[in-house]
């Protein structure tokens, strides 16, 4: 079959030589980068607020759940970085700021979840793009687990909550007056990354099972989702303490629940976290297409025990692999400031660089959601 091989619906550069899997990648990523021409709209960026079930708890008692949704406009975009002005620790992407809507025509939506100690604003180089070919893109902060306000106990050991900041957010914007009626609610999707790859799971009918991580990490294939995450000292001994709270309760009894959305019709999970904290039968019955894009080189959730096992599980999902690409590639591209304020979210793969990272999974993404939800 040659040098690369195509296997399951997956494409492998692991055993060739190392000089060739690199003009490969490249080649890969060159070959799935959009074409400025192919995208009819430019992103439009609009703020919304809310609040969702138990975000108080999560988040020092402040009970806001903060929305940006991107969507297709014509009005010229500006840089919107993350850091202090003229030394971005982040370039998050250009947008235009509450811009009209480009047409009056019903759109397809994506929710959009982050991951463990982010925020929404990290993924704008995904949601304008989406917004660009003509989707209208929510995302949160989720409270308890982004950057923003911090990442709290009650959030990082809670995280099946995050769902509910999504439905929520999703609900507001489809009864928002000028937002709700560009949106077609019969064509919804869901997408996310790393924890957010978790909540989008969620979403589509994967249930918990913590009791299976617990006895996982304190395994002999323990990954390194089990270990203290750079964003917060997680421990999952610690972890019953918290949910034995008074103020926990209604949180852990929603824990093994169904979280389904049936306005959900398609996720698309970026190197998603937590594959054994899902219970397994869950996954066999999620039934609507899932696409998974991962780096083969992501320390952070390695994707045999997390994405590569949840493309297994769940029947008919499709596993991309990006060669030499880690897990924060996923991340904003980085400013001048990145390298010291933020190295460890800096510090790219071996492989091919995060511009061309976002490239190929943009790329995906949309012919994955132009085949599921935008017919």
């Amino acid at each position: 079959m040659g040098a690369v091989a195509r296997r399951r619906g997956v494409w492998h550069f692991a055993r060739m030589p190392r000089a060739l899997a690199a003009a490969a990648a490249l080649l890969f990523s060159t070959l799935t980068m959009p074409h400025a021409a192919a995208a009819p709209f430019t992103a439009g960026e609009a703020m919304r607020a809310t609040t969702s079930q138990s975000a108080a708890i999560r988040n020092h008692g402040n009970p806001a759940l903060r929305i940006l949704v991107w969507y297709p406009a014509t009005a010229t975009e500006h840089e919107v970085d993350f850091g202090p002005p003229g030394h971005p620790v982040f370039m998050t992407g250009q947008v235009a700021a509450n811009a009209p809507f480009a047409d009056a025509a019903r759109h397809p939506l994506v929710l959009l979840s982050h991951g463990f100690g982010g925020v929404a604003r990290q993924l704008t180089w995904l949601g304008a793009a989406l917004a660009r070919h003509g989707y209208v893109v929510v995302a949160v902060d989720h409270p308890g687990t982004n950057g923003r306000d911090g990442v709290t106990a009650e959030g990082a050991y809670a995280p099946w909550e995050r769902v509910g900041d999504l439905t929520a957010a999703l609900d507001l914007v489809l009864a928002d007056r000028q937002l709700g009626p560009h949106i077609d609610v019969a064509r919804i999707g869901a997408a996310g990354f790393s924890l957010g790859g978790f909540t989008a799971s969620l979403l589509v009918g994967a249930r918990t099972d913590f009791p299976h991580l617990t006895q996982f990490c304190n395994g002999p294939q323990r990954d390194a989702i089990c270990d203290p995450q750079l964003e917060f000292p997680t421990d999952l001994h610690q972890q019953p303490a918290v949910l034995a709270r008074p103020d926990m309760r209604d949180i852990v009894a929603r824990r093994d629940s169904d979280f389904r959305d049936p306005r959900i019709k398609a996720a698309f999970l970026i190197a998603p976290a937590l594959g054994q904290a899902m219970n397994q039968a869950s996954l066999t019955q999620i039934h609507v297409p899932v696409e998974i894009a991962l780096g083969d080189a992501d320390p952070v959730a390695p994707p045999k025990t997390n994405g590569a096992f949840l493309a297994r599980m769940i029947p008919g999902a499709r596993l991309r692999l990006l060669p030499g690409v880690g897990h924060y590639d996923f991340l904003s591209e980085c400013g001048a400031a990145g390298a010291t304020a933020a190295k460890a979210y800096c510090t790219d793969g071996r492989g091919t660089n995060r511009a061309q990272t976002h490239a190929a999974t943009i790329a995906e993404a949309i012919t994955f959601f132009d085949a599921t939800i935008a017919r």
